[in-house]
């Protein structure tokens, strides 16, 4: 392998620090090493970082010029937007292993120890003293902010139960327990939530920050840490309710703003990529592409919503959730129906309102609509939305040119229905569509015949509920059957008195 520029060092061979010496191995700072594979990848034309869409132009060449500056920065952004797991990936800069003074609580450089652990191991030793290998995995370390965390946690604290056992006097180093931060010595250490941070522990992290050394009650040494900090914050939290001290601001070199998706497209990868939509089960279920637009076209409808607080945010989970909802209530019909293959339909969306109930913060004129009312409102505005990228919008009228819509209007103007609940099973659901007068033809003629029966199944689905979402056809919802009808006899049907009407009465 390849370690610091130095080809063919095998970790199995290099077992002491003389082995090590001979091998041209160099010792180098963590920063120093990420520029320098980072380099490398760029002149690959690889990309660092994996399975994370929508930020190549924006995100990622600021943290690459972060890297490639050795500065220390931080991921500002809303709730789901992938900055944890952006971190995590900060790692795959690292060597593939680094070799420690073996038994180094801190990960000491064999060629520059810090610990007395590591020095009078060395100065015993010499040439003998053991090495050992730390893989790039191990050398990651992260810390979700919480107000319970100690100084003690994050850089350490005179251990005394560590110092009686030893016999050590308590003024001794190696009565000292390090934390979190020291341990990470040599590699990288994130917080995540920094606001959440108390700031005296903000305090203690100053010293890291500029000289990067870490300093510990009641001893009088200098232990200049090689450590990469990165953070993660809200920026609600980071900028507005002043839970960072200014100069820990100061000591943070980078602020890279973190966004959702831009585009529709990018948002149904991210959410392919990440929902489980290709499960081991016997039922197959088909998902036609309008509803993964669908899905996706949800979260974009919170982030606009009066409803919603845009402050908190709507998360990319959100998306995902939903999709993994939205499959499963197809299998759960699939399985009471006794079938091994089904599609997705229009009342499956409505199906994944629990995964949007938990992760939508609603303002005061929300709550008072309910939560589940507000679900269910975004649900039939994004499918309305993206209905209406492929077809005519509903509610305009062009008298010049017939609608698409008149011959299903007459339809159920003659006192027809239809029923597309959960309680039918698929050969009824196709029937039941293809006995609506006018709209396999409008799904044909718009779309020009250029889809498989699934989605032509779907789009018929899909345009008798935007009907139903523009006033034009009634929708009557009793358990699992949901029928449309005649907006003027949905008006009267017993059905919409609920549970209080009685057939007697």
């Amino acid at each position: 392998m390849k370690q610091n520029g130095v080809e063919n060092i095998t970790t199995d061979q290099v077992n002491t620090l003389g082995d090590l010496r001979e091998s041209g191995w160099v010792s180098r700072p963590v920063k120093d090493e990420m520029r320098s594979n980072l380099i490398q990848l760029i002149k690959n034309n690889q990309f660092p970082f994996e399975g994370i869409l929508g930020y190549e132009h924006t995100v990622m060449p600021q943290i690459q010029q972060a890297i490639l500056a050795k500065h220390d920065f931080i991921l500002l952004g809303l709730r789901g937007q992938g900055k944890t797991r952006l971190l995590r990936q900060l790692v795959a800069l690292l060597d593939e292993y680094m070799p420690i003074v073996e038994g180094s609580v801190i990960q000491d450089d064999p060629f520059r120890p810090l610990s007395r652990y590591a020095i009078e191991k060395i100065h015993d030793l010499g040439m003998d003293t053991p090495i050992a290998w730390v893989g790039r995995d191990d050398r990651y370390s992260e810390k979700l902010a919480t107000p319970d965390t100690t100084v003690s946690d994050i850089i350490g604290d005179i251990d005394p139960i560590k110092a009686a056992s030893q016999k050590l006097d308590l003024s001794h180093e190696e009565s000292i327990n390090f934390g979190l931060i020291p341990r990470s010595n040599r590699g990288i250490f994130i917080i995540n939530e920094l606001p959440d941070l108390q700031p005296r522990i903000q305090v203690a992290l100053l010293n890291i920050m500029q000289e990067r050394d870490i300093q510990i009650r009641g001893f009088k040494f200098r232990m200049p840490l090689d450590i990469c900090m990165a953070f993660s914050a809200n920026p609600e939290d980071y900028t507005n309710r002043g839970n960072i001290i200014t100069p820990l601001k100061d000591r943070i070199d980078a602020q890279i703003i973190t966004h959702y998706p831009k585009t529709l497209d990018t948002a149904m990868q991210i959410t392919s990529q990440e929902a489980w939509s290709n499960r081991e089960s016997e039922v197959q279920v088909t998902i036609p592409t309008v509803y993964r637009e669908i899905v996706d076209q949800i979260a974009f409808e919170a982030r606009e919503s009066e409803f919603i607080d845009q402050k908190s945010g709507v998360s990319s989970r959100m998306s995902i959730t939903a999709m993994e909802q939205m499959i499963s209530a197809a299998e759960r019909r699939a399985f009471t129906h006794g079938i091994t293959q089904t599609q997705i339909r229009i009342s499956d969306v409505y199906h994944v309102v629990p995964a949007l109930t938990g992760k939508l913060e609603l303002v005061y004129e929300g709550e008072q609509e309910g939560a589940i009312n507000v679900a269910k409102l975004i649900i039939g505005k994004a499918i309305a939305k993206t209905f209406k990228r492929y077809f005519p919008d509903p509610g305009k009228r062009n008298e010049d040119e017939p609608s698409i819509y008149e011959a299903i209007g007459m339809h159920f103007e003659l006192g027809n229905e239809i029923s597309l609940g959960d309680n039918i099973n698929d050969e009824s659901y196709e029937t039941a569509l293809l006995s609506v007068r006018g709209l396999e033809k409008a799904v044909e003629t718009q779309l020009h015949n250029k889809v498989s029966k699934a989605d032509k199944l779907a789009w018929m689905d899909t345009l008798l509920e935007t009907l139903h979402q523009h006033s034009m056809l009634g929708k009557v919802e009793h358990e699992q059957s949901v029928r449309y009808t005649d907006m003027l006899g949905s008006m009267f049907n017993p059905l919409d008195i609920g549970e209080e009407y009685d057939e007697d009465s």
